[in-house]
C-alpha cells in the first residue's frame, strides 16, 4: 500500500488499468432514462396483469358457448392457452429494452462503488474517499494529488476521466450521453420511438414543464400502450399522440388536468379508461378511426368540451350521460354502427353540428327539435323513415341532409326551418313521393337535391323559391315541370312553376265568374218562368 508521500509502481498500474477500464464502459443511462424504463416495467406488468385478467373474463363467458358451438374442450383450453402466451411474449418483448436500461445503471452503480473503494484504498485518510448521493460517484481530488507529483499526467486524465464518467459516461460530453435522449429530444427526428424512449421523453418533458407534445406518427408499430408516467404530463395542454398503434391509454391520463387538446385519431383504441373523465378542461377531442365500442360513463364530466369527433368506430349507441356536454358544439358521429341516439342528446343545446352518416339509425328523437342552435344536420345513409315533427323547431338549421335513407314523407312543418339553405332529401329511391307542400315559404333555400325519388309533381309553392340557384332531380320521373324546363336551371324552373301557378289562377278565377253569372242566371230564369213570363234567354 502506497504511503502519503507517493505510490508503488504497481498501485499506479492498478490506477491506470482501473481508468483504462471505465474509460471502455458503454454510455451511461441519463437520470430521466432510468426513471423511465422503471415506468415502462411498472406499466408492462400492470398491462399484463390487466389483459391476462380480460382473457379470464372471455373464458367464463365462452366456456357456456363453446359446447354449444362444437369447440373441442381441449381445443378450446389451448386456444384460451395461447392467448395467455401471447400476452406475456408481448410483455416480455415490451420489457426487454426498459430492463436492459435498468441493468445497465445497476452495473454503473457497482462500478461506482468499486471507484470508491479504490480511492479508500489509495488514499485512507482522505476524508472518505469518493463523495455522492443515489450511487453516483464524485472522487476526491485529494486522492490525486498524492500521486500527482510522480506522475502528474496519468492521474489528471484518470481523475478527469473519472468525474465525467460520474456524470453520465466516459468521455462523453452530457449532451451526448445517451442515444436515446437524442431520439426522444428531437422533435423533428423522423426516426420513430420505442416503448423505453417515449417514456424518456416523458420524463423530460415533465421536468421541462412542456405545454405542447405532438408524438403523432412518431411511435413504432411495437408500440400499443403507453406507460403510467404519462400522468406526469400535467403541464401539457396540447397532445397529440395521433396516427400510431396504441391500443390502450393508462389510467393516469386522469391526471392532465390542464388538457384542453388532446389527438388519439387513427389508432387500434378498444376502450377509454374510467380516468378518462377527469379531463375536465378538455375542449377538443379526436376519437376517429379507432376500434371504440363504448364510452364510458365518466364521459359526461367533460363539460368543458365543445368539439368531438367519435366518427369511424364500431359504436352502436351514444351513453346517455352524453346530454350534460352542455358546451359542446360539433358532434361527429359518422360510420359507426348506432341505432338510435339518446333522447338527452336533446340537452346538448349548444350543439351546431351534427354529423351521423352512414350508421343504422331509423328514427330520430322528438327531443332533436330542442337543439335551437343547430345549423348543420346529415344523417346521409341510414335507415331513416321519416323525421320528427320537431324538425320545424330548428329554426337555425341551415344544412339537412337525409339522402340515402327511406324517407317517405317530409312533415310540413320543416317551413318553420325558415334558414335553410341546402336540402338534400335525394336517393330515397321508391319511398318518396312528394314533396311538403309548404317547401315555398323555405325562402333562404339556395340548393335542392332530389333525386332517384318517385316525385311526379312539385308543390305549387316551389315558384315562391326565388333564391334557388342548384336543383338536382336524375333518375326522378318528374312530369310538372317537364325535363326540359328542369334542364334549362334553378330560376327558370322557379320562373316556370311561379308563372304556371299564375296562369292557373287567372284561369280559373274566370271559369269562377262565368260559372257564378251562369248559375245566377239560371237562376233567375227559372224564377220568371215560374211567373209565366217565359224563359229569359241567356
Amino acid at each position: 500500500m502506497a504511503a502519503a508521500g507517493g505510490m508503488t509502481p504497481a498501485t499506479v498500474d492498478a490506477v491506470e488499468e482501473l481508468t483504462r477500464l471505465y474509460r471502455e464502459l458503454p454510455p451511461r443511462p441519463a437520470v430521466e432514462e432510468v426513471e423511465a424504463a422503471a415506468a415502462v416495467l411498472a406499466s408492462a406488468d400492470a398491462e399484463e396483469e390487466a389483459r391476462l385478467a380480460e382473457i379470464a373474463r372471455e373464458e367464463e363467458a365462452a366456456r357456456a358457448r363453446a359446447p354449444a358451438q362444437g369447440v373441442a374442450a381441449e381445443l378450446f383450453d389451448v386456444l384460451l392457452e395461447a392467448r395467455r402466451n401471447s400476452v406475456r411474449l408481448r410483455a416480455l418483448q415490451q420489457r426487454k429494452e426498459a430492463a436492459h436500461v435498468v441493468e445497465l445503471e445497476r452495473r454503473f452503480k457497482l462500478f461506482d462503488e468499486l471507484i470508491q473503494r479504490a480511492s479508500r484504498v489509495v488514499s485512507p485518510g482522505g476524508g472518505g474517499g469518493a463523495r455522492g448521493g443515489g450511487g453516483v460517484a464524485v472522487v476526491d481530488h485529494e486522492v490525486v494529488e498524492v500521486e500527482a507529483r510522480r506522475n502528474p499526467a496519468l492521474v489528471a486524465a484518470a481523475a478527469t476521466e473519472i468525474d465525467r464518467g460520474s456524470r453520465g459516461g466516459l468521455g462523453l460530453e452530457p449532451t451526448s450521453v445517451s442515444s436515446l435522449r437524442r431520439a426522444a429530444s428531437a422533435g423533428t427526428d423522423t426516426e420513430k420511438l420505442g416503448l423505453i424512449q417515449v417514456a424518456s421523453l416523458i420524463e423530460s418533458s415533465a421536468r421541462k414543464g412542456t405545454t405542447e407534445l405532438n408524438l403523432r406518427g412518431k411511435l413504432v408499430d411495437q408500440v400499443e400502450w403507453l406507460p403510467v408516467s404519462l400522468g406526469k404530463l400535467q403541464d401539457v395542454t396540447e397532445l397529440d399522440l395521433s396516427e400510431n398503434r396504441i391500443m390502450a391509454l393508462p389510467s393516469t391520463i386522469g391526471s392532465l388536468r390542464y388538457l384542453t387538446k388532446l389527438d388519439l385519431h387513427s389508432n387500434q383504441l378498444i376502450n377509454l379508461p374510467d380516468t378518462f373523465g377527469e379531463l375536465s378542461c378538455l375542449i377538443d377531442l379526436d376519437l376517429r378511426a379507432n376500434q371504440l365500442k363504448s364510452l364510458p360513463t365518466s364521459f359526461g364530466n367533460l363539460t368543458s368540451l365543445a368539439n368531438l369527433d367519435l366518427s369511424s368506430n364500431l359504436l352502436k349507441v351514444l351513453p346517455d350521460c352524453l346530454g350534460k356536454l352542455k358546451n359542446l358544439r360539433r358532434l361527429i358521429a359518422e360510420t359507426n354502427e348506432l341505432e338510435e341516439l339518446p333522447y338527452t342528446i336533446g340537452s346538448c343545446t349548444s350543439l351546431v353540428e351534427l354529423r351521423l352518416d352512414f350508421n343504422q339509425l331509423k328514427a330520430l328523437p322528438e327531443a332533436i327539435g330542442k337543439l335551437e342552435n343547430l345549423e348543420i344536420l346529415t344523417l346521409h345513409y341510414n335507415r331513416i323513415k321519416g323525421l320528427p315533427t320537431t324538425i320545424g323547431h330548428l329554426t337555425r338549421l341551415r344544412e339537412l341532409d337525409v339522402s340515402f335513407n327511406e324517407v317517405e314523407t317530409i312533415p310540413e312543418n320543416i317551413c318553420f326551418a325558415a334558414s335553410l339553405v341546402k336540402l338534400n332529401v335525394s336517393r330515397n329511391f321508391a319511398d318518396l313521393r312528394a314533396l311538403p307542400k309548404s317547401i315555398g315559404e323555405l325562402e333562404m333555400l339556395e340548393e335542392l337535391d332530389i333525386s332517384s325519388n318517385q316525385i311526379r309533381v312539385l308543390p305549387d309553392s316551389f315558384g315562391h323559391l326565388s333564391k334557388l340557384r342548384v336543383f338536382h332531380a336524375d333518375e326522378t320521373p318528374l312530369e310538372v315541370p317537364p325535363k326540359e324546363v328542369v334542364k334549362l336551371g334553378a330560376q327558370e324552373l322557379v320562373n316556370y312553376m311561379k308563372n304556371m301557378v299564375a296562369a292557373r289562377e287567372v284561369s280559373q278565377n274566370q271559369t269562377n265568374k262565368r260559372s257564378f253569372w251562369t248559375w245566377f242566371v239560371s237562376l233567375f230564369g227559372c224564377c220568371k218562368k215560374n211567373e209565366g213570363l217565359g224563359p229569359v234567354p241567356v
